[in-house]
């Protein structure tokens, strides 16, 4: 009897924390649509064609220190009740956190122009549109999307996404020839071939974008964390880091496959591929017309998915800087949607060269990540903001090492732009 009573509360056990499990997990998924957004495809594509499995392990490297950075920007949410960018407007006086929050809505503006200018590249591939028709549909969609959804719904919709670019990169390595040897010491292994830094640098310092810290501590807030006693904090800590760890594996997995999809076709065949139309094409020889099609379909849904979070991304920091959470009902939340998304799509009328549009994007992205890392590690690690829950010593040093390399790799992509 004892034995069946044992089993029956295990039972139970177990069921509760599946039940936790499945109401925690989400918002980090949304935070992994920014790192396999279409700046990254253009990376990851140009790092297998010139370069074969050797640059893996910057996908790995990278991966690691998100992993910490999202979790610390979630901490702070879980902690505080607070989004980065209310964070920032209650502690800092309003002459230091207007400018840099003004900053951080333009960097998700830059955003959302690579982002939308992805998806009009995938329109173009498809169908044939020009980028600038494509650009507006898919504003349109968005704003329709992120004012007309409710915000469980997008999850969903967003979670399916991410669920169909997987399967589609399942699809195009399954038609390939993948040597895994070489794969698994290219995932553990630096290497810097000739002229690879480049690469290496848009890939690893790139890879924590402004946007995505404001996102993760905003988005946290959707599953109404409990803060009522110390115990409860910590048992959805767990289940947040949990959440960033399967997601950012996520985000491992389908950068990895862009890599090495670009590898096993176009660097064994000597093929040097740079731009997302030139892959696409270079695919219907090498591979079939549908895994060209297959491929285009995906970056579509990448620029959309990564679209939406980055309008909620300015939507949050806008409404931030007035001390109010995101509320796609709230007068700030809806202008700092439509500024990002107008402003992010506006921006492509003016782009002649669309992969030097990307790769500009990029640079506005490596001016302004710095300030948004370190205001962040400087909440986090304020006992005055935090309470208990400020970075203890080891953490702080880990997070303040990361962010310090991850500042110099875009200082160095823009001196290598300017250059």
């Amino acid at each position: 009897m004892t034995r069946l009573t044992d089993l029956f509360r295990w039972n139970n056990h177990v069921r509760a924390v599946l039940s936790d499990v499945r109401k925690y997990i989400g918002p980090g998924l949304l935070v992994t649509v920014g790192f396999i957004d279409p700046g990254n495809w253009a990376a990851n594509v140009a790092a297998g064609s010139l370069h074969g499995y050797r640059l893996l392990w910057m996908v790995t490297l990278s991966t690691v220190m998100l992993i910490l950075l999202q979790h610390n920007a979630a901490h702070l949410g879980i902690a505080t009740g607070l989004c980065l960018s209310e964070a920032a407007h209650l502690h800092l006086p309003r002459i230091v956190s207007r400018p840099l929050l003004s900053s951080a809505c333009l960097a998700a503006c830059a955003t959302a122009t690579a982002e939308i200018l992805g998806g009009s590249i995938a329109l173009q591939m498809l169908f044939g549109l020009p980028l600038k028709v494509g650009a507006l549909l898919l504003l349109a969609l968005i704003l329709w999307l992120l004012f007309g959804t409710a915000y469980r719904k997008l999850e969903r919709f967003i979670i399916g996404f991410v669920s169909l670019i997987g399967l589609s990169f399942i699809f195009e390595l399954w038609l390939v020839p993948i040597d895994w040897h070489a794969s698994a010491a290219g995932w553990v292994t630096p290497s810097f071939p000739a002229g690879a830094l480049p690469i290496i640098m848009s890939v690893l310092g790139a890879v924590v974008m402004p946007h995505n810290l404001f996102l993760h501590s905003e988005i946290i807030q959707s599953r109404q964390w409990n803060r009522e006693s110390e115990e409860v904090i910590q048992y959805q800590l767990k289940f947040e880091f949990l959440d960033t760890l399967i997601s950012m594996g996520v985000g491992w997995a389908i950068n990895s496959a862009m890599i090495l999809m670009a590898a096993a076709t176009f660097f064994a065949n000597r093929i040097s591929v740079t731009e997302l139309s030139q892959a696409e094409r270079m695919l219907h020889p090498l591979l079939g017309s549908t895994a060209a099609q297959v491929f285009a379909l995906a970056l579509l849904l990448a620029g959309i998915a990564s679209s939406i979070t980055a309008g909620m991304a300015g939507g949050s920091i806008f409404a931030g800087m007035f001390g109010e959470p995101f509320n796609s009902g709230d007068r700030h939340t809806r202008t700092g949607i439509t500024l990002t998304l107008v402003v992010g799509a506006g921006a492509i009328f003016f782009i002649r060269d669309t992969f030097q549009g990307l790769i500009f994007s990029q640079v506005l992205l490596s001016l302004q990540l710095p300030w948004t890392i370190f205001l962040q590690l400087w909440l986090t690690s304020s006992r005055r903001v935090m309470g208990s829950h400020a970075n203890r010593p080891l953490g702080a040093v880990m997070l303040w090492s990361i962010a310090a390399i991850v500042t110099a790799l875009n200082v160095m992509l823009l001196l290598d732009y300017l250059s």
